[in-house]
Order: C-alpha cells, then sequence, then structure tokens
C-alpha cells in the first residue's frame, strides 16, 4: 500500500506543467497569454522573469488574477477572473515557472 502511495504520489509530481497549462486553457487564460510571447497580455516566461525575485509574487498575482487589474504591463486591463482561489494560487505557481 505504501509504495502504491508513493507512486501515486510521484506521479502527481510529474504531471504539473501539463495539468496546469490544461487549467490555463480551461480558464481561457490562454485567449491573452502565451508561454513565450505577448499577445493581448504578456508572456508567461515575461510575467516569470519579472516577478522572479518577488518573495510575495504568488499572493500578488493570485489576487490579479482572481479580482484582474490594470498597469502593470500597460494600458490594456486584465479583467477578474472565474477562478477558486485555490485554482488562481496553482494558475500563478505555474506561470512563476515558466521560462
Amino acid at each position: 500500500m505504501k509504495s502504491l502511495i508513493v507512486l501515486s504520489i510521484a506521479a502527481l509530481a510529474a504531471l504539473p506543467a501539463a495539468a496546469n497549462q490544461e487549467l490555463a486553457q480551461k480558464k481561457a487564460c490562454m485567449g491573452c497569454h502565451t508561454l513565450q510571447t505577448k499577445l493581448v497580455g504578456p508572456a508567461f516566461k515575461d510575467v516569470a522573469a519579472k516577478y522572479a525575485k518577488d518573495k510575495d509574487a504568488v499572493k500578488k498575482l493570485t489576487d490579479k488574477v482572481i479580482k484582474g487589474g490594470k498597469g502593470t504591463w500597460g494600458e490594456m486591463a486584465m479583467p477578474p477572473n472565474n477562478v477558486t482561489p485555490a485554482e488562481a494560487e496553482t494558475l500563478v505557481k505555474w506561470v512563476l515557472t515558466v521560462k
């Protein structure tokens, strides 16, 4: 039983990148963002680079994903998103890993 749990945890740990990109697609993030180039909003790699050394990045960006924001990346506003706080945090943690 313990080995099954360990294998299950290992399998889940191997999936976050794909699973979180799927969540980003499901929640329509990819309508305005791409991984590598600016679309309507900044590329996720640029967001990750900008916040790489910000210890409060997860909280700040999770709030922005939920409430929306304007001015950080120009005049185009990001609208509030239909996500739960847990989904927003999952998305932000994934975005911060994009290179």
